[in-house]
């Protein structure tokens, strides 16, 4: 079945709002890529409802919205929703305020959990919380086996660690071809607790960012609508998560992912962002 193409002009026209995926639509490695500027330019001016919904939990809002200006894109803080900045809710809702958190991930994925509630302790430590977000900003191995250690030891004494996995991606494009993160490290500690406990529910993560339905669920809260489309390049995580929870998708054809059409079917095809606007 063919998936029938948009025009820009079409998109900011239709709905009542866009979220627009970060990296491979708006950003790429070496900076802003084609069409991205003067989309971002034209919304501001006109005053059109938009998010932009990144899954990283490396960077707070403040930190990506001065990133994408250093790209010449005027992004306020306030019109970025990072799957890191679901911990508030998240811990308000499972009663995890004042919890002793590890956390995997730079000082700005510390910095979420704090301004969620949680107290942030090292991995050796005992702990509530175990929170990944990111691949990067602590010894990787040697933090990794801390946390199994303690989690087995944890488990063994009855209490059951609550986990958290705000970005959910497995891989991620480098510009020199593929790295994994988040979601591939809270797979390798799910499979080991499972070899060691057997496949129980309360033992899997909380995944928070897309293709999860909470991401999508604060973006309709956060602009007060549902007549919202996502644009993205990543069919399994951007495409998928929006369709599932009932939002039209519309597909960057060859962004940095650089994938084919497959069992995903989005609801639009656009070829580049660079086209004429309203």
């Amino acid at each position: 079945m063919t998936v029938p193409s948009v025009s820009l002009a079409e998109l900011v026209s239709r709905y009542d709002g866009l979220l627009l995926d970060a990296y491979g639509v708006l950003v790429g490695d070496d900076g802003a890529l084609p069409g991205a500027v003067a989309l971002i330019d034209w919304l501001n001016e006109h005053g059109k409802p938009y998010l932009v919904v990144p899954n990283s939990a490396s960077l707070l809002r403040e930190t990506a919205a001065r990133r994408y200006a250093g790209f010449g894109l005027d992004i306020p803080a306030a019109r970025i929703l990072t799957s890191g900045s679901l911990l508030t809710e998240h811990f308000r809702a499972h009663g995890l305020v004042d919890a002793r958190c590890v956390v995997l991930g730079p000082e700005d994925s510390r910095t979420y959990v704090l301004q969620a509630g949680g107290h942030v302790v090292e991995p050796r430590s005992d702990f509530d919380v175990l929170v990944v977000c990111d691949e990067k900003g602590f010894p990787f191995l040697e933090t990794v086996d801390a946390v199994l250690t303690g989690l087995f030891a944890a488990v063994d004494a009855g209490r059951l660690p609550h986990l958290v996995l705000p970005n959910p991606d497995l891989i991620y494009p480098t510009g020199k071809g593929y790295g994994l993160t988040a979601g591939s490290i809270a797979l390798v500690i799910e499979a080991a607790l499972a070899l060691r406990y057997g496949e129980r529910r309360e033992l899997a993560f909380h995944r928070l960012g897309k293709p999860e339905a909470a991401i999508f669920a604060a973006a309709v809260q956060g602009l007060g609508s549902r007549r919202l489309v996502m644009v993205g390049d990543q069919l399994q995580t951007d495409i998928r998560g929006a369709l599932a929870f009932g939002l039209d998708a519309v597909w960057l054809r060859g962004g940095v992912s650089a994938q084919a059409l497959g069992e995903v079917r989005p609801t639009w095809v656009l070829d580049s962002l660079g086209g004429p606007l309203p």
